[in-house]
């Protein structure tokens, strides 16, 4: 279906339509927000993520992706125009993110001194989230892979307009205290500090996936509203289901007296299977690389169950299919697991483009004093 980008400004709302006599409409707050709505009324899911997720005109910001893995979150960045440039150590997401986007990604461990060469508006990235995840030790910042010292020192180095981080909700629990240390050290370089724990279901996703996200601004970012529509599995991956053929992938009798001894004893009600009619439950690198307890498995005709392949772990994550992964299948997986979802970080990024336009740049009295309202009423608001 081809979309024609008409569009009318009226009562402070922009409407658009696929032709000027069409009765498919409608509105949003900017004219893309409003052909995003149109595209998601009329596409399937699919369609939307091929038509949102890939690189747009430059806007004239720069983006520094740190801990970038195979680019998720640069994905949804540069499908707003920004210009993106990425650090990750690991060579195979490095290789993904540098064949796939139109910004390339530096092999490179970061850390606190490390010199970045040029100015940029905007800093993003995921420090390694495993040090403070619910589902490991949690051992904070006495874990070797806590990635924030590098992330703040890029940030007082480059001083950019924003800065925003993802990270597991697990940084509110045990480690509570050290995500107040990390906000304090972005309030101190000058920024007001906006978090809030989004999940990715609510923006088109179509998998239940909760992720803290911290936002560093110098006033006039907003969160992005959420969708009211869910998008299911059977919308993502459904073609896929029965045609993806892997035997390596089948569940043997052995591996189905496996799983269904891992769910009695960890008291599920109904098997952990993808249901079409469902969002997914979170992907994860342990619950797609694996044939664990509680893999990512789907239901075929024929009664058998089958683990998910690369591609329908991708399309849940919202990775449209002409991005390709590099690597061994396990690299992959890893990859996708840790990705930011990229049409919530398309989502995002629509965010921080309206602040950076609006250019709301407060003095340091009126910061001061919106980080005092903001510490206030986030702890009413988080949960």
């Amino acid at each position: 279906m081809k979309i024609f980008n008409y569009a009318i400004w009226r009562e402070g709302k922009y409407y658009v339509s696929p032709c000027l006599n069409n009765d498919i409409a409608s509105f949003g707050e900017s004219r893309e927000e409003a052909l995003a709505n149109l595209i998601k009324n009329t596409m399937t899911y699919l369609q939307r993520i091929e038509k949102i997720l890939k690189p747009a005109s430059n806007n004239g910001y720069t983006v520094l992706d740190l801990f970038a893995g195979c680019g998720g979150l640069s994905l949804g960045f540069e499908a707003r125009g920004f210009q993106t440039l990425g650090y990750e150590m690991l060579t195979d997401a490095a290789e993904t993110y540098s064949q796939n986007l139109t910004g390339q990604c530096i092999i490179e461990k970061i850390i606190p001194t490390t010199e970045y060469q040029q100015t940029f508006d905007v800093v993003i990235g995921g420090p390694p989230c495993q040090p403070f995840s619910v589902g490991g030790h949690q051992k904070g910042i006495d874990d070797d892979r806590n990635g924030f010292p590098a992330f703040l020192g890029a940030v007082r180095q480059v001083q950019p307009s924003l800065i925003m981080f993802e990270n597991v909700r697990g940084m509110l629990y045990s480690n509570k205290w050290y995500f107040d240390e990390i906000c304090e050290s972005v309030r101190n370089e000058g920024y007001i500090v906006d978090y809030k724990i989004l999940n990715a279901v609510n923006f088109g996703v179509p998998q239940n996936r909760e992720r803290l996200f911290v936002i560093g601004h110098k006033g006039g970012f907003r969160f992005p509203a959420s969708e009211t529509q869910k998008t299911t599995v059977g919308e993502a991956i459904g073609d896929l289901i029965e045609t993806t053929t892997d035997e390596k992938k089948i569940l043997t009798s052995s591996m189905d007296r496996y799983v269904a001894n891992y769910e009695k004893a960890s008291q599920c009600v109904n098997p952990r299977d993808l249901y079409p009619h469902k969002p997914a439950r979170t992907l994860t690198c342990r619950n797609i690389a694996a044939p664990t307890g509680d893999m990512q498995r789907v239901k075929l005709a024929d009664g058998r169950r089958r683990r998910i392949s690369t591609r329908e772990a991708a399309r849940l994550q919202s990775f449209p299919d002409w991005f390709t992964f590099y690597g061994t299948e396990t690299q992959q997986y890893y990859q996708i697991g840790n990705a930011v979802p990229p049409l919530l970080a398309w989502h995002l990024a629509s965010s921080v483009l309206q602040c950076l336009d609006a250019k709301s740049n407060l003095s340091q009295k009126e910061i001061v004093r919106l980080n005092k309202k903001l510490q206030e009423e986030v702890q009413m608001e988080l949960f």
